[in-house]
């Protein structure tokens, strides 16, 4: 019997199977040489490659929206234009064409600091997968034996090789590469399957038809298990479907607290198809609308128009509220079809709203296409990376002149429209007072808040053990946003993934955070315990974790409040 231990789960859940280890075949492209006079030949094996690929992908798309980006990436003329070009003007044949092009694609992605843009990198590699594949006449679907159920080990599994599984023999997964926003894992959370990911030495470790216990609960794999071990997880297993069954209950009941304070819990997304998931999940609002996705997934600009049928659907989906967030985008997240100045330090660089306010006119549309879907339900605007007034000021004055051009074209739109802020950097937190007097909400961007007060680059590896929203000082910095906003009778929320950690819940809870928005999986979990406690409880216990110094008191402090629930 054997252990890995796994820094953090993908997905929570309990597993007991054989291994059904997938060994991916690596294509490697030919090397043969070109001419001037092979160019027409090799063109055209990319196009009927394209052709194939976007046959097959019709087909699997119409129920899938990453299928469904698929095909737009497989037909993008970013793509096709760098093939060629490199066919013609480098005399590179087909295969090292796309292999070329593919890997300045993915890194476009790779290099963004959003955890969820970075992991959108595995969707261009899969499609130029799925391309090589088409070229060398090599069936990349390795998934054909799996007949009975059984736990997914991979070094990485991507869209098109789960596409190929049946998941009904599947209990869990296990991949080496990737993160808690890569593709396996939002797959094991909208499928409610437990998953571990970047699992180190996984694939040295373990062999094909060894018996698992996946325990992402305790981020664990236990490796053939002694019968006692078996036994103790049997009955693990039954609690577990007894818990899952039991916050499904509650999924659709309001977050209220025993003292009857009730607090919003809404979903983070990034497209309509997660809008549409969170309110079949009886998810009533939407805490945090990426608009990112609109520009990274384009070949130009989104029109005003191709926003707003976006933002208007959303609206008309959501019960109660969708808090739009402005183009977050920039520095180290760069665009297919507009050239970004490389940064020393994109992280401190040209991002955010300060493209925005460089780039009028792509705000304008933006900010007009929100404003005509606010006609269409409860929409409220967001700007990302405020850090002073003059931004602000300047933002709020684009909206003026984006309102009175509605106005004068006689178009609707919410004229008391909410305008919110995200609190993501330590200036922001030090002039909090003052913005809460100009804003109608904020909303604390905890994933960004860490980094910049901590001074930790969460993509470093080596120093990744730094990057903590526990840290006093991040507590103490939410806990003053939150003190000013009430204090001038605004609200305030939370779309950072702290929000949707179920051991910061009561904290959370208990320093007076208004509206809490994560993943639509995480949902039910946070609801049970907000229902579980008294309000003025959780103060109590937030009370004492703000007047610590270490984590470790922080978290023997939340670890006591949780026990007590």
């Amino acid at each position: 019997m054997k252990t890995i231990n796994v820094d953090k789960a993908a997905s929570k859940g309990l597993a007991m199977g054989k291994a059904f280890v997938v060994n991916k075949e690596l294509l490697v492209p030919d090397t043969y040489s070109i001419t001037n006079d092979d160019v027409a030949s090799e063109i055209g094996k990319f196009e009927a490659a394209v052709e194939k690929a976007v046959s097959q992908l019709e087909i699997i798309a119409k129920d899938n929206e990453i299928f469904a980006a698929h095909l737009e990436m497989a037909r993008d003329p970013f793509l096709y234009d760098g093939v060629t070009d490199k066919i013609k003007s480098q005399n590179r044949n087909v295969q090292l064409a796309l292999e070329d092009t593919i890997n300045e694609l993915a890194a476009i992605f790779e290099s963004m600091d959003d955890e969820y843009m970075k992991e959108r990198s595995a969707d261009v590699k899969d499609i130029g997968y799925r391309l090589m594949g088409i070229l060398k006449g090599v069936n990349t679907s390795g998934f054909e034996n799996i007949n009975e159920e059984v736990i997914l080990v991979a070094e990485d599994l991507s869209p098109s090789d789960t596409s190929s599984i049946n998941l009904d023999y599947v209990l869990g997964f296990a991949t080496e590469l990737g993160g808690v926003t890569s593709h396996v894992s939002i797959i094991a959370r909208n499928l409610e399957l437990p998953a571990l990911v970047g699992v180190k030495e996984l694939m040295t470790t373990i062999k094909h038809g060894d018996y698992l216990i996946l325990d992402s609960h305790s981020c664990k794999i236990i490796i053939n298990p002694d019968e006692a071990t078996i036994n103790e997880y049997t009955e693990l297993s039954k609690e577990y479907k007894a818990r899952k069954e039991e916050l499904q209950a509650l999924s659709g009941l309001p977050a209220t607290t025993l003292d009857n304070r009730t607090v919003k819990v809404y979903a983070n997304v990034g497209n309509i198809e997660d809008v549409k998931r969170a309110v079949e999940k009886g998810i009533k609002g939407i805490g945090l609308f990426r608009t990112e996705f609109l520009y990274m997934e384009n070949t130009h600009f989104p029109t005003e128009e191709e926003q707003f049928e976006v933002y208007k659907e959303a609206a008309t989906l959501c019960p109660e509220e969708v808090i739009i967030r402005t183009l977050d985008i920039g520095g180290d997240k760069s665009l297919p079809y507009y050239e970004f100045d490389k940064e020393d330090n994109p992280f401190l660089g040209w991002r955010a709203i300060r493209i925005s306010l460089d780039l009028e006119d792509v705000f304008k549309a933006q900010l007009r296409a929100i404003l005509r879907a606010s006609a269409f339900g409860k929409v409220k605007i967001m700007y990302p990376m405020i850090i002073s007034m003059e931004e602000l000021n300047k933002a709020n004055s684009v909206l003026e002149t984006c309102k009175k051009e509605l106005t004068a074209e006689g178009i609707a739109y919410d004229k008391d429209i909410n305008v919110g802020i995200m609190i993501e950097t330590p200036a922001s937190v030090l002039c909090v007072e003052n913005f809460a007097k100009h804003v109608d909400f904020f909303s604390i961007g905890t994933n960004d808040l860490t980094q910049y007060v901590l001074a930790v680059d969460r993509g470093n590896k080596k120093i990744a053990k730094l990057y903590d929203s526990f840290h006093p000082a991040v507590i103490q910095s939410i806990k003053r946003v939150i003190d000013a906003g009430h204090a001038e009778g605004i609200e305030v929320g939370m779309c950072g993934e702290f929000a949707g950690d179920e051991d910061a819940a009561l904290l959370l809870l208990g320093l007076g955070l208004d509206e809490f928005s994560m993943s639509a999986s995480a949902v039910p979990t946070v609801k049970q315990i907000i229902r579980s406690t008294s309000y003025e409880k959780a103060k109590e216990y937030a009370d004492k974790a703000t007047s610590v110094y270490t984590i470790n008191e922080v978290m023997n402090i939340l670890k006591e409040a949780k026990e007590n629930l």
